[in-house]
């Protein structure tokens, strides 16, 4: 009987030994399975999300740019009405930063960009009318733009969290 023991319990110590052999080369490739993962999330926040972020960000800046360039405008036009001018004297811009004095004999009509490298004639009160128009559709574009990053942020959370469960890390969040 003791012969019989013996074998078992040497049958029983191998396949122990085997089973802790396999788990600890499972656990090895479970690792290298998690860093690939982890690797390959990481690559996507870099090359992906973060470049989107940069660009919806500065097409937002363009479009808030842009804006202002419109609200600039309505509030000369504003200060020429007031002022009742007809005559100007301004400085203006031939390019590469080089300015000329420039005389305007009738100011009552100006030429607004209206993109695209269009330019239309308005008197004051057309212009304020487009302008006010613009505007409305600029802010329409900069909510969206702005709707637009703050989903690609909450993308990028949602990665690095999964990021920070695959590498079962603590919860930065300390709300």
């Amino acid at each position: 009987m003791k012969g019989r023991s013996g074998e078992n319990d040497k049958q029983r110590v191998e396949q122990r030994s085997r089973a802790v052999a396999e788990n600890a080369t499972r656990n090895r490739r479970t690792e290298q399975e998690q860093v690939a993962k982890v690797r390959q999330y990481e690559d996507f926040v870099d090359k992906r999300l973060k470049p989107d972020l940069q660009n919806a960000i500065s097409q937002r800046d363009a479009l808030l740019a842009q804006r202002k360039t419109f609200t600039d405008l309505a509030k000369s036009i504003h200060m020429l009405e007031q002022q009742k001018l007809t005559k100007l004297r301004i400085m203006i811009n031939l390019g590469s930063e080089v300015y000329a004095q420039a005389e305007v004999p009738d100011s009552s009509r100006i030429f607004v960009d209206i993109g695209l490298g269009f330019h239309v004639e308005f008197t004051w009160q057309e212009a304020l009318k487009f302008i006010v128009s613009k505007e409305e559709m600029l802010a329409k574009q900069i909510d969206s733009s702005t709707g637009q990053i703050a989903s690609i942020k909450a993308q990028i959370k949602l990665v690095c969290e999964g990021i920070r469960e695959l590498m079962n890390l603590p919860s930065g969040d300390t709300s």
